[in-house]
């Protein structure tokens, strides 16, 4: 069994200890935009559309709904702070993919990948023309994505894509020696600011005329669709015609879905913004979203002032799927990123780490979104984006509001949005299942690239993962 690069060239623990020791256990996005505040739900209220969750998901379908029809009156409930959970804590990466990668999609549904694809083009189009027309401050770029090598067997995966970027290309772009090969995505890709892409929303959702209420924790959901669906609260309920569930992570208001998805923690570090020396080291100049190639990756990218969000790796799930704070606090994590930062960018010796975090991904076992109705048709839903709602949620929007219509549209026909994902075993079975699969892909990454016959199992019964 070989090694990987991270292995095989290690920073000092000095190094590492140096780089952390300031660092504060929180959102770096949170702290860097300002978040109005929403009323609490008291009493009840009447509503045409109804909205659980004050995510990407939740606050695109208030969009889009009043941009269907403004005189619906529409109501979002949001258990905590609008943006609060992954909406506010991701990478940035507002990618064109709805199914997580071309070779995922192309697995699964070979016959619609094509129109997957220009589906999903449209909707990050879709995405960039509702940020300008609104004059939304979401710190939008459209830069792309570069998939790098960082292994000598990875090389060959790009050779063949018109994206393709030899070692020498790639340094060009960002210099790390760690990079063998690359493959630019110049148009699938856009960097946001996260936080600020959820505040947003819901400025543009209320001057629409969206109702938001904050700290208003939907308890359960009541009618079995005969006529209008109650939504209690601690301290109200709304009465509405139609629901659209946007709980994205967090345990789904229909029993029919807890075991369809799981939650597994992601880690970040964001460090210091870089001088204009230290930026002219590694290069960088055309922004582009940056991800290595392994089963077990990284990904990273540049902020507005210049930091390096440097993410993932680690993946972890805790026994019996709970959301908890205390699970954002995991130091090895942490420790093991910022062994891999100086790894990729030695020549950044010095550079401290300001904030680091964690946030929990609702994972479904074909690693992107899926939809669906229930109480004959009056709720719709979506979850299951496996790190990729910040562009799919808004096409999961249009497709939760087509389904509550009663409308056959081209999204609603795609095989993709009619089939549902294989659920997860129950305990203890998620769990032993969960870290077999990571130790499998670790296994993957230290033999080049070679899954296993539990892997090949997995993917022959659909629940294996290659994008």
């Amino acid at each position: 069994m070989g090694t990987t690069v991270f292995e095989r060239q290690q920073p000092s623990p000095s190094v590492i200890d140096a780089s952390l020791r300031d660092t504060d256990l929180r959102v770096f996005w949170l702290d860097d935009v300002d978040r109005p505040t929403h009323p609490r739900l008291d009493g009840t209220v009447r509503a045409d559309l109804a909205i659980v969750g004050g995510g990407y998901a939740g606050l695109w379908t208030a969009v889009r709904a009043k941009e269907r029809d403004p005189e619906r009156r529409v109501v979002l409930l949001e258990a905590s702070r609008i943006a609060w959970a992954a909406s506010g804590r991701n990478g940035g990466f507002c990618e064109s993919s709805l199914t997580h990668g071309h070779e995922n999609g192309v697995n699964r549904w070979p016959e619609e990948i094509d129109r997957l694809e220009e589906l999903g083009h449209a909707n990050l189009d879709g995405i960039g023309e509702t940020i300008q027309r609104y004059g939304m401050d979401a710190e939008f770029e459209r830069t792309g994505q570069l998939a790098v090598a960082v292994e000598p067997h990875q090389v060959e995966w790009f050779r063949d894509e018109p994206g393709f970027l030899d070692r020498e290309a790639v340094q060009a772009e960002v210099h790390s020696d760690t990079f063998l090969a690359g493959d630019w995505d110049r148009d699938g890709c856009a960097m946001v600011h996260p936080a600020k892409l959820g505040v947003e929303l819901a400025r543009v959702a209320a001057d629409l005329g969206v109702e938001i209420y904050e700290h208003s924790l939907v308890r359960g959901i009541e009618g079995d669709g005969s006529g209008p669906i109650t939504l209690v609260t601690p301290n109200g309920r709304v009465v509405a015609d139609a629901v659209a569930l946007g709980t994205n992570v967090f345990p789904s208001l229909l029993k029919r879905n807890r075991l369809m998805t799981v939650p597994v923690y992601d880690y970040v570090l964001m460090t210091e913004p870089l001088t204009t020396a230290q930026l002219a080291s590694i290069g960088w100049s055309n922004r582009q979203g940056l991800a290595d190639s392994a089963n077990q990756f990284h990904y990273y990218r540049l902020t507005g002032d210049n930091r390096i969000l440097f993410g993932g790796y680690d993946a972890v799930y805790h026994f019996g799927g709970k959301v908890r704070p205390e699970y954002e606090d995991r130091i090895e994590s942490h420790r093991r990123l910022a062994s891999h930062f100086f790894t990729t960018f030695p020549q950044l010796e010095g550079l401290r780490f300001t904030h680091r975090w964690a946030g929990a991904i609702d994972s479904s076992s074909r690693f992107c979104a899926f939809f669906g109705t229930a109480r004959k048709g009056r709720v719709a839903y979506a979850t299951g984006f496996t790190g990729l709602g910040v562009g799919a949620a808004r096409f999961a929007a249009d497709v939760m509001l087509d389904k509550l219509a009663g409308e056959e549209t081209e999204r609603t026909q795609l095989r993709m949005v009619r089939e549902k994902p294989i659920p997860f075993p129950p305990e203890p079975a998620a769990s032993i299942g969960v870290n077999l699969v990571r130790a499998a892909m670790n296994q993957a990454d230290h033999n080049e690239g070679r899954r296993n016959l539990f892997l090949k199992t997995l993917d022959a019964v659909g629940m294996g993962f290659d994008s």
